[in-house]
Order: C-alpha cells, then structure tokens, then sequence
C-alpha cells in the first residue's frame, strides 16, 4: 500500500513525542540530534479559545483595539454560562454591562477603522449591536438563561461583521515564489456533503468550511482551486481512526494532485501566521523558526479544525489531502503546537 501523509508510524512518533512532553520519558534515537523542546507548561499559557467563530474573528488582520473591547465580554459569555443555574446570569450581566460601556465609548473609534466603502453599512451594524444588547440585558433581567446563547451568537454575528467591514484590501504581499500559485485573498466558505455508511439515522451530512486566506493564501487558494477543479467529488473519507479524519488521496499512484498543465505533482509550502506578525511564515516549523512559545493565528483548539497533510519531515510536500484533528485526545491539548 502506498505511503500517505500521517501514517500510523508517524502517528506512534507524534503520540510518543507528546507522551515525552508531558511524562518526561526518554526520546526515539531519532530525535536525540535535535535541540529539546520547551516544557509543555510553558507552551500552554492561559485557557485556548475553542469557538470556531471566536478564532475567525480574532484572526481578521485589523487592529481597532475598540471593538476588540466591546467583542471580548460578549466571547466571555460563554464562560459565564459554564456555571450552574441561573447564578450564570450574574456573570453574564457583567459581560453584558462591560460590552454596552465600551460600545458607548469606543463608538467613534470603532467607525473610523471601517473601510471607506463600508463605513455605512457597518454603522448600521452597530446601531443593531446597540440595540441587541438592549434586549440581552433584558434577557439577563427577566432571568431566562435559555434565551442568552441565540442573543449572543446574533450579537456576535454583528461583531464580526463590524470587523471584517475593516478589512480594506489584501494587507500583504504573497512572496514572489508563490504568487503565480492559486491564491485566496480573502475568506471563501465550501460546502462539503458528505454521504454517511452504515447509519440508519443519518443519510448525509454537510461540513461547512471557512476558508481563511487572510493568514494562509497559498494553502487556502490550493483548496479552492481543486474544490473548483471537482477534485474531491465522489471522493470517500480514507481514514476515521478517532485520532483523525483525513481524505484527498486519489486513485492510482500519486499521492496528491497532479497538475494537467505540467503532467507533476503539485505541492505547497508550510504556511504559518504567527500571532503579532504581518504575514505568514513559509517553508519552516516554528520549532525550525526557534518560535516555540509563539501562537499562531490559526490553531487546533477548535473541534473541526481542517489541515493539509505533508509528508514526514517534509515541510513542502502539502497537495490535496487534508485532514480534521480530533481534539478529544489528551495527548494533544489545545493551544500546544506539539504535533
């Protein structure tokens, strides 16, 4: 059988390497010529945000630091309803009360960072903002828990929208290595059916995909580009072993995409967007880039994160398969960049 990206070995490495992390155990051989990583505490610092939406909207490339202050108590909500009972809602009159003063503030602030052309409809978006809140304190007041997560999605919703009426063009140059590659420069959403085996209770699904080519271009315009070209379409899922799910390996002997125009296998680089960095980082680990304590601005906190497969020590060798982590394993925690 033909080798493919995350093989079981390379699963074994990667489940051995993090049993070192956190038990301590000796390392392979193999890895004995490479400098120790850092201890797994200083890696995870704080609790990792796990709401797929939070991580999108945290990951626009804008810097308005007053409608990231009237965004934050609204995530927090979602703590807040951690706790038991109707005692959740004290936190969440906090939240809610935080949220409206920024709001009230930072209004002004918040309206010079739209784009020029969105400046109008994003203000509107905040008057509704304005008005949501209104009603989520009213929600607190008359003490219906039930009612606080749908008011806080819809007020979300408005955030985001707020912020990516910011975003005003393409905030960076795609090095000149890549540029002749397909390239996402933007956000695109892919619908992906999938048709379920053997349940008698569910025929087929739909994964909606958020693509993000704000912090990955290469990666995400690859994607697109063979979602265009009908790659994946009677595709079946290759691998569901409850570590990962993975799919995206043709027929036949190649093990990726095989480009008509140059008759090879066509490949991208590592694409990585460093937390506080203007654009990505390429072709290196940020274990090669010595950046071990560095957060990336798209991590694998969030149940359903999607990837591209690479094979083993080969940073560049990403094509078309591509794979979701299932988050429930202990040995990879989030908010730890360890496998």
């Amino acid at each position: 059988q033909k080798g493919r990206p995350f093989s079981l070995k390379e699963c074994a490495i990667s489940i051995i390497l993090a049993a070192e992390l956190i038990t301590g155990i000796p390392s392979l051989d193999a890895y004995a010529a490479n400098p120790p990583l850092p201890d797994l505490s200083v890696l995870i610092s704080g609790p990792p945000i796990k709401d797929p939406g939070a991580l999108l909207r945290y990951a626009l490339p804008i810097n308005n630091k007053a409608v990231r202050e009237v965004q934050k108590p609204l995530e927090d909500i979602s703590e807040s309803l951690k706790i038991a009972g109707v005692k959740a809602l004290d936190s969440v009159e906090r939240n809610v009360r935080q949220a409206s003063r920024a709001l009230k503030q930072g209004k002004t602030l918040i309206i010079s960072g739209l784009a020029e052309a969105k400046k109008d409809r994003g203000a509107e978006l905040l008057d509704k903002l304005e008005v949501g809140m209104e009603e989520l304190q009213q929600i607190v007041e008359d003490r219906n828990r039930d009612a606080v997560a749908p008011k806080q999605k819809e007020l979300l919703q408005y955030i985001g929208d707020v912020e990516e009426d910011m975003v005003d063009g393409f905030p960076y140059e795609v090095p000149e290595e890549y540029r002749n590659m397909p390239l996402l420069k933007g956000r695109a959403v892919v619908d992906m059916k999938v048709k379920v085996k053997d349940n008698p209770n569910l025929e087929e699904c739909v994964f909606r995909i958020v693509l993000d080519g704000y912090n990955a271009p290469v990666t995400a315009g690859n994607f697109v580009d063979l979602v265009q070209r009908h790659f994946y379409d009677g595709m079946e899922i290759q691998r569901a072993d409850g570590f990962v799910v993975q799919t995206g390996d043709p027929d036949g002997p190649a093990e990726g995409f095989i480009d008509p125009s140059t008759e090879k296998a066509r490949t991208i680089p590592l694409e990585i967007m460093v937390d506080g960095e203007k654009s990505p980082a390429y072709e290196e680990t940020l274990e090669e880039l010595g950046l071990y304590k560095a957060q990336t601005k798209l991590p694998f906190n969030a149940f359903g994160t999607m990837a591209m497969a690479r094979e083993e020590f080969e940073n560049n060798s990403a094509s078309s398969q591509i794979f979701w982590l299932l988050k429930e394993s202990e040995l990879t925690p989030s908010n730890a960049n360890i496998l």
